[in-house]
């Protein structure tokens, strides 16, 4: 599901609200969840799950193509831990 499909199904349940105001919604969410994410903050939606940023020490890699070791810094990545609530959906129970 991309981002438009996640805004026409909501305003689709949801006939009381015009659409822009939906997308307003939808893009407000994920700005903040970004924006915490940002920030090195921790967000977690109960039965969803949990985004957090990881940090990835710098070390000492390899260029697949030539074979050559390359340094690579540290960064930090987005990392999703799933819920309860959404892994047990997942297998059925």
């Amino acid at each position: 599901m991309i981002r438009s499909e996640l805004i026409q199904k909501i305003a689709d349940e949801n006939p009381h609200l015009y659409q822009r105001d939906v997308e307003r919604i939808v893009n407000t969410v994920f700005e903040e969840v970004t924006g915490a994410m940002s920030r090195g903050d921790r967000v977690e939606l109960r039965g969803f799950g949990a985004f957090s940023v990881k940090k990835r020490d710098s070390r000492v890699g390899r260029n697949p193509r030539t074979g050559e070791t390359v340094q690579v810094d540290e960064k930090h990545v987005p990392f999703f831990k799933t819920g309860k609530l959404l892994r047990d959906r997942l297998n059925g129970k």
